[in-house]
């Protein structure tokens, strides 16, 4: 309880200082090739936990999920905490993670969010989950568990997850292999996966394992170590990830349905210790990734820049990078990945990247701040 209200304290004291101080520029960086110089205005700073998520609601204020197990509405300099949420297991990567407005948001109010849910025994660290309720004031109702990943785990790692939507409103959203590296090629569990739902929580029929015995059938693609990063590109349609390898092999993939990505019987990378996963990079009837890094960036967050307020960006993907604190730039023709750029190096673990209705990119870093780039 006292760490919960420590956490409580330190968050509102942080809404205050902003209140009083403002959004303030704190650095600048030119893009490449003498192209439009990039500023970075702080909307939030100095929050007790990393901010996991971001989400715009339609009257101009940000829901913000912060790891730690708390919720944020921000507006106009003020910050409020959103009750109602689910008992949240904060262990490890564990906790509150992404958030998600459905796309007829206006119309049905419905806000999504996962989390990692601990187990109902209490004997082991949970696996994600994802939930959807509506905010009345700064409460969450009508709550209602979609899913819950199975199984339970006795590690706190590679819970996933992020939530985006298609054009027909079906749910996509990753698991990590939770530390087992076996689950991934697994249809029998939901670890290690890119999965769809309908947006009530229930299976399509289309989905490519429905039919297969012993399958999970909300899986959509599996050999998925641990995704970080989802997105639809908006011209093509096409569900691009990006996931965290071991040591190197971080990947940015295109996911398609019913296809295997090779984890960890094919990867670029190496166990931490050194030795060798798999002399495999490749095997018939596994995907390949666009790009890889070696050695691993730890890329987390993404977003297709669509904005004309970026023009050197526009057409290109944003995403973080934890390891070396940096905002990494991806411009693609097409398909292909033909440059890759480096932003405000050190501002620390960029860990969600967000275009607004506005227009403007914001991020998050782990220190407990958000950003706007103008």
């Amino acid at each position: 309880m006292n760490r919960f209200f420590s956490l409580f304290i330190a968050i509102l004291f942080a809404a205050l200082a902003f209140e009083c101080k403002g959004p303030q520029t704190t650095k600048q960086e030119p893009t490449p090739e003498g192209g439009a110089t990039l500023k970075l205005d702080t909307i939030l700073r100095g929050l007790d936990d990393a901010p996991w998520g971001l989400e715009f609601l339609p009257d101009g204020s940000m829901l913000v999920t912060l790891r730690g197990g708390f919720m944020l509405r921000h507006k106009a300099g003020k910050s409020d905490t959103i009750g109602g949420l689910p008992p949240i297991r904060v262990d490890g990567q564990g906790g509150l993670l992404d958030v998600k407005l459905h796309p007829q948001y206006a119309e049905n109010g419905w806000i999504y969010f996962s989390y990692s849910a601990p187990s109902p025994e209490g004997n082991s660290k949970g696996n994600t989950a994802i939930m959807r309720a509506r905010l009345k004031g700064n409460q969450l109702i009508d709550q209602q568990l979609l899913f819950k990943g199975l199984p339970d785990s006795q590690k706190s790692h590679h819970y996933g997850n992020r939530i985006v939507f298609d054009k027909d409103n079906y749910m996509f959203f990753g698991i990590g292999d939770r530390g087992d590296w076996d689950n991934a090629q697994l249809l029998t569990n939901h670890c290690g996966k890119i999965h769809r739902l309908r947006d009530d929580g229930t299976v399509p029929p289309d989905n490519p394992f429905v039919n297969t015995p012993g399958a999970m059938g909300s899986i959509w693609s599996y050999g998925i170590r641990n995704p970080q990063g989802l997105i639809f590109h908006p011209m093509s349609g096409d569900l691009w990830e990006t996931e965290h390898g071991p040591k190197g092999g971080d990947e940015l993939n295109i996911v398609r349905k019913g296809v295997n990505y090779g984890w960890p019987l094919i990867t670029y990378g190496i166990n931490y210790n050194g030795i060798v996963i798999t002399p495999d990079t490749a095997k018939a009837g596994m995907e390949q990734p666009v790009i890889y890094w070696r050695p691993s960036i730890a890329p987390c967050g993404m977003e297709y820049v669509s904005s004309n307020r970026y023009p050197d960006l526009k057409g290109g993907l944003l995403l973080g990078s934890l390891s070396f604190q940096y905002l990494h730039f991806v411009m693609l023709d097409g398909q292909k990945v033909v440059k890759q750029e480096k932003y405000f190096p050190g501002i620390g673990r960029v860990r969600c990247v967000k275009e607004s209705p506005d227009g403007y990119i914001y991020f998050t870093t782990d220190t407990g701040n958000i950003f706007r780039i103008r």
